[in-house]
């Protein structure tokens, strides 16, 4: 046996080929560093149809096609073949499969394995790309490819609560609308924008199954959000996010602090300069310090003070268990409120009673979007490791690919 004939034996058990494909042909480019294995189906042999796999002659060849794949030592090295194309008598002329990597790729599976571990793995994309000695584009259509891939898998899995929320894209008023599985901490679907039509398009990604299966859904109080689940998940129950109602209750505190600053400096008063995380945080976080700067306010002659014992306590809202005891509370505070001569709290308490039944709701299933919120901070940075992406599917990909818990592997 030659040495080229030991040579292509050698590749051809490293490849795990199967007669009878076999390696013609192995050329070595030491200057470039790079390998290129030639494999052949050998002229005679039948091969089987790609789809029904029935023995059939061979008709003709494709063009010459490669696929990296994993590095030889430190050579970069690709696979070279010229698919053979059958004549079926029930399907015609076809491409037949390589066993070497899936249809269309343009690397084999082993090396789509170890490049989905390397960006998984990797703190930044162009760290992967130096490693993987591949360009960006090249980067994303694995990613692309592994997403698609475990979205097919996925496309009947049991989901029971679910989260829709926003995300911004780029800069200015440029979003994104994020769909998660609440019990699972995972990414199902993002989608450009959060209008109506997005976030219909959002839910509609779920398959009839998987909507079914939804018992309610946590959300802001955004219309569109609300609109899209009544018509496209009926039997879902709304539930609005505790958190979001938290945020909603400081914003309108935090006006009426900066009013009162406003007012207070006129007649050089600066009590509430730099207060503005005291009466916004939650006061269980509270330092010492904290306690002793707060204990220094007069808190029910003040307007701010006021606002904030409102807000603190409505939290008193999400410890009820039944139903009616939480209406008997829910009646009471918001008497308070829309009579405490406060705007901002008005305004606010007017809000959240329009939406009292998304509220209820929480008591019945107990679910909020903190799991999206914390997905929210690996979505940022996903997008500070990659420097920003070029468009939106690029950061769809990248989201799913690494916040969406999906089977990627060929």
């Amino acid at each position: 046996m030659n040495t080229q004939s030991i040579i292509s034996t050698h590749y051809n058990q490293l490849l795990g080929l199967t007669e009878p494909w076999k390696v013609e042909d192995v050329k070595l480019d030491t200057e470039h560093l790079k390998v290129n294995i030639l494999v052949v189906w050998p002229a005679g042999e039948k091969a089987p149809c790609p789809v029904c796999q029935k023995p059939c002659g061979v008709n003709d060849h494709r063009e010459e096609r490669s696929w990296r794949h994993l590095d030889t030592m430190q050579f970069e090295t690709t696979i070279t073949c010229r698919m053979p194309r059958v004549s079926c008598l029930d399907h015609g002329i076809k491409t037949i499969n390589v066993p070497w990597a899936e249809n269309l790729s343009r690397f084999t599976a082993l090396f789509e394995h170890f490049a989905i571990d390397v960006l998984l793995a990797a703190k930044s994309i162009k760290q992967a790309m130096t490693l993987l000695r591949l360009s960006w584009d090249q980067i994303h259509a694995i990613q692309l490819k592994a997403v698609e891939r475990g979205l097919v898998r996925r496309i009947d899995d049991q989901i029971n609560y679910a989260g829709i929320d926003e995300k911004n894209f780029g800069k200015g008023h440029s979003y994104i609308s994020v769909l998660t599985d609440l019990n699972q901490g995972r990414i199902l679907e993002v989608v450009k924008d959060r209008t109506l039509e997005s976030a219909e398009s959002l839910l509609n990604k779920l398959s009839l199954k998987q909507k079914q299966g939804i018992k309610a859904v946590a959300m802001d109080m955004w219309d569109a959000f609300m609109t899209a689940t009544k018509t496209i998940l009926p039997k879902a129950d709304i539930v609005h996010d505790k958190f979001h109602i938290a945020s909603y209750l400081g914003k309108a505190v935090d006006e009426v602090r900066r009013k009162e600053n406003k007012q207070l400096n006129k007649d050089g008063n600066e009590m509430l300069k730099g207060t503005k995380f005291l009466w916004l945080t939650n006061p269980d976080n509270w330092k010492p310090e904290d306690k002793q700067s707060f204990r220094s306010f007069a808190i029910d002659e003040m307007k701010v003070g006021r606002a904030w014992s409102i807000k603190e306590m409505f939290r008193h809202f999400w410890n009820y268990s039944y139903i009616g005891s939480a209406q008997s509370f829910f009646k009471r505070w918001y008497f308070w409120a829309t009579h405490s001569k406060l705007k901002p709290i008005i305004s606010a308490a007017k809000t959240i009673q329009r939406h009292i039944t998304g509220l209820f709701a929480y008591l019945k299933h107990h679910i909020t979007n903190a799991v999206s919120e914390g997905l929210n901070s690996k979505i940022q940075s996903i997008k500070s490791n990659a420097r920003g992406f070029r468009n939106f599917e690029h950061y769809r990909a990248a989201i799913l690919f690494h916040c969406g818990k999906l089977s990627l592997y060929p």
